[in-house]
């Protein structure tokens, strides 16, 4: 559909960019339709925090440049969700815990600093899961978000990094950013059927966000498409004195993710079924069988890839879960021991196993990490990225125990504990009509050729684009 028939909230952030930049919009314009159908879709549950009279001020402020022939960067005067864990001063950083009610952020985070720098809008904060620990995105305590594709069954909207997912599906914003340390951007994009990306560590400053853990904590956009997650990224992304990942990564990393190539036959491999940490439902196998004969059709021909013996794809999701729980019990290990403490109980177990965890367990993790990271980046030489599933099953109704949605989980962590990039891509539907998702990863470094490689099979892989009807939504 061309640019112009799409309604404005459904426009990707590229050509919003461009009608600001052209005098078509106004930023001022954009803001307030963002504006107007958040609050208009209470029931969605997107958003924590909605900083309406900042997102104006700024909105005002990059038009104002734009008049005076001033532009911050590429999508200047763009509006922008962010996660809740993003701190930004004077706003709330409740973490998604009603432990942190009340709390008032006195600073603000590296990557809200640089949106603000490069001209954008920041609507305000979106829901997650308590703490960032869970991957369907359910918040008993202080409210889930609502999965747009269905309006009558709460289903899961994918987290932690759950209301930007949703934010973005139902045009409440046309870019997101969130928080990766498990698979916390790619959930909510695989199953709100839209783009998310995990760049590798190091890439995006961490400084100023509320942690999880230290080894695997990520940010990424989410998006509606691939060309408009690497713009956010290229524009946050750089060296940060106050985050030491940033420092370690080598700069040729980030001064390719500006230059774009064509992709050359071959460059694409698949993960081998048998390597797959989890099994795919019916749903999921009919998904993925579907998506590769789509592949087949436009000509790509991924041939199948088969890691080294040491490279066990579930057990490298078993030792991020260790890594991941062992790193956040030592922020949060005291809130879940104490019982007069309103954390819901799934995540007080899940924080509360962190400390029986031995250390030596945790250290010798840290060792496999260090020797898969190096293991994979040998194996995929000749390979720009491993296809493989995102999802087990598109999004599920949401269950008391949070265990519906494990393979998840099992498929999206050992990106992590490679400290690769990834992304998620839209892969067509189930029967219901829910989004259903594939991923790309690439070697910790290798965001640039990721992305081309994305943008190649984006538009193979969802062929026809389609967007939730939101008419039971006021919207």
């Amino acid at each position: 559909m061309p640019a112009q028939d799409t309604p404005l909230h459904f426009r990707d952030a590229r050509e919003l960019a461009r009608a600001i930049r052209q005098r078509e919009l106004s930023s001022r314009q954009v803001t307030l339709h963002f504006l107007d159908r958040i609050e208009r879709a209470p029931a969605l549950a997107a958003y924590s925090e909605v900083t309406a009279e900042r997102a104006m001020a700024q909105a005002e402020a990059a038009d104002r440049l734009r008049e005076a022939g001033i532009f911050m960067g590429p999508l200047h005067g763009v509006p922008v969700a962010i996660k809740d864990s993003v701190q930004w001063e004077g706003t709330s950083a409740s973490g998604g815990s009603r432990t942190r009610l009340g709390v008032v952020s006195s600073g603000t985070a590296a990557a809200a600093r640089g949106l603000a720098i490069q001209g954008m809008v920041i609507l305000g904060k979106t829901r997650m899961t308590e703490f960032a620990f869970g991957l369907s995105g359910q918040n008993p305590t202080q409210g889930t978000a609502r999965n747009p594709w269905d309006a009558k069954t709460a289903r899961a909207p994918g987290g932690s990094s759950s209301g930007s997912g949703v934010a973005v599906a139902a045009g409440l914003a046309p870019l997101a950013l969130g928080g990766d340390t498990g698979g916390s951007v790619r959930a909510p994009a695989a199953l709100n059927g839209v783009v998310g990306y995990k760049p590798s560590t190091g890439i995006i400053s961490r400084a100023g966000c509320l942690p999880l853990s230290d080894t695997l904590d990520v940010l990424g956009p989410i998006s509606r498409s691939v060309a408009d997650a690497r713009l956010l990224t290229q524009a946050l992304a750089g060296p940060d004195v106050d985050d030491a990942a940033t420092l370690a990564l080598p700069p040729a990393c980030v001064a390719a993710l500006r230059r774009s190539e064509a992709r050359r036959p071959g460059a694409v491999a698949v993960l081998a079924p048998q390597a797959w940490p989890a099994a795919l439902t019916d749903a999921g196998l009919q998904a993925w069988h579907q998506a590769q004969e789509r592949l087949a059709q436009a000509g790509f021909t991924p041939t199948a890839w088969h890691p080294p013996e040491s490279l066990s794809f579930a057990r490298m999701a078993d030792d991020n879960s260790l890594v991941l729980a062992y790193e956040a019990y030592r922020y949060y290990g005291a809130l879940a021991e104490d019982p007069a403490q309103p954390l819901w109980d799934v995540v007080r177990a899940r924080i509360a196993a962190g400390g029986r965890i031995a250390q030596a367990d945790y250290e010798a993790a840290l060792l496999r990490r260090h020797a898969d990271m190096a293991a994979f980046a040998l194996a995929m030489r000749g390979v720009d990225a491993l296809l493989m599933p995102a999802c087990d099953q598109a999004a599920q109704p949401l269950d008391a125990e949070d265990v519906r949605h494990a393979g998840l989980g099992k498929l999206l962590r050992p990106a992590n504990f490679l400290g690769a990039a990834a992304i998620a891509l839209p892969a067509g539907f189930d029967a219901d009509g829910m989004p259903g998702s594939v991923q790309l990863l690439s070697p910790a470094g290798r965001d640039a050729a990721l992305l081309d490689c994305a943008e190649a099979l984006e538009p193979v892989l969802s062929p026809d684009p389609r967007v939730p009807d939101l008419s039971a939504w006021g919207l």
